[in-house]
């Protein structure tokens, strides 16, 4: 599975409205590069290398599934949006915005158009101060040195003067609210992807379906009447294991747990795939199970039409799945329907993400946060 990238990003300012202009920089950086984790609080300091208005900057983290290259193209457009204009002038300048990619994830990047980490860090402490406050567990892969050790090494003696906190776009959507937050969708709508990329962002413990353990799934695609039963059950006493475990585990590094499924999945895929004197055995089996059960405290329905999951599943390339018809997928797709729609106390929303791409779209996955506080917000 795609695994976002973790960046850190310096911002500055010293033209117009300098608290105006690091704002919009921040909201474009969220809109189109990628979600921005942690900001730093805003420091003025005098003009770096030449003599001009003083500046403001900041910094942030921000998780990405971009290259480095493609996030610095990015954050030129960016400037370009906000009226930056690089002169033929290679010398240090006043700006209405500026913005410097200084670390990606721990690699040392040395090309022509870009050198990470940023070659000139550790002489600033307008950005090594600004860092100090996102509290990075983070080590120079060059000088193999902490941000404490780099600011007391630094040759900057210049005063950097606290001018405000920042708000965080994600302190917008309070998650860690819930206890327990469930995903849930059809094959290939991408579920698991959403759940790690939440759980990333916001600072939560995944739990994930091991279905690429089970014995019995490959053979299942190859002969449901003679498999079905075996492989339900499997998955039942393996989803029950595995919810019961870490459920019941707090984890004090985390702020709550998010899971790419709930128990309840398991009567639905039955009742598709089991014949009816199994699917009795089967519910009654699974009606003492759930019982037992927490519920989640968010129940998140990604519905995808038949055609994207498809397509989905076609190019995810696991050989097993590359059988599975429309009309399978129509089933379990109206199976979780009905179970809404018969669960009058879970709290659900239902996403439709059938034209969206949330990992290559940024402003596709913040439509879902978005969906997901109106939710909460209601």
């Amino acid at each position: 599975m795609k695994s976002q990238h973790q960046v850190v990003l310096s911002l500055g300012t010293n033209q117009g409205n300098r608290l105006q202009n690091i704002e919009n920089c921040l909201q474009l950086v969220h809109q189109e590069i990628g979600t921005i984790i942690k900001v730093s609080n805003l420091y003025e300091s005098a003009s770096w290398g030449f003599e001009s208005d003083s500046f403001y900057n900041c910094a942030l983290v921000l998780h990405t599934y971009s290259s480095s290259h493609a996030v610095l193209s990015k954050i030129l457009k960016i400037e370009q949006k906000l009226g930056r204009v690089r002169g033929e002038n290679l010398g240090y300048q006043s700006r209405l915005i500026d913005v410097d990619l200084i670390t990606f994830d721990d690699e040392i990047i040395d090309s022509e158009d870009l050198q990470v980490p940023h070659p000139l860090m550790q002489n600033r402490k307008f950005v090594l101060v600004p860092m100090l406050d996102l509290n990075l567990d983070w080590k120079h892969p060059v000088f193999l040195k902490k941000l404490p050790e780099l600011l007391l090494l630094s040759p900057d003696k210049s005063d950097c003067m606290l001018v405000k906190k920042l708000e965080n776009p994600l302190d917008k959507i309070p998650l860690e609210q819930f206890n327990y937050i469930a995903f849930e969708g059809n094959i290939g709508a991408g579920k698991t992807t959403l759940t790690t990329q939440i759980a990333q962002d916001f600072n939560a413990k995944t739990v994930l379906e091991r279905f690429a353990d089970n014995p019995f799934l490959p053979k299942f695609y190859e002969d449901q009447n003679r498999y079905a039963f075996p492989l339900e059950m499997s998955f039942l006493a393996d989803r029950y294991k595995q919810l019961s475990d870490d459920l019941a585990q707090f984890d004090l590094f985390k702020d709550f747990l998010v899971a790419d499924y709930h128990i309840f999945k398991s009567l639905i895929f039955a009742k598709i795939t089991l014949a009816d004197d199994e699917y009795r055995l089967y519910r009654t089996l699974f009606d003492i199970v759930y019982r037992e059960m927490p519920k989640p405290d968010l129940y998140i329905y990604l519905y995808q039409n038949t055609e994207r999951l498809l397509h989905n599943i076609k190019k995810r390339g696991r050989d097993y799945e590359q059988n599975i018809s429309a009309e399978y997928l129509d089933k379990i797709n109206n199976g979780y329907l009905d179970y809404i729609k018969s669960q009058k106390d879970l709290n659900v929303l239902i996403i439709d993400v059938s034209e969206r791409d949330f990992v290559k779209n940024q402003e596709d996955y913040l439509y879902i946060l978005d969906q997901i506080q109106n939710k909460i917000s209601q």
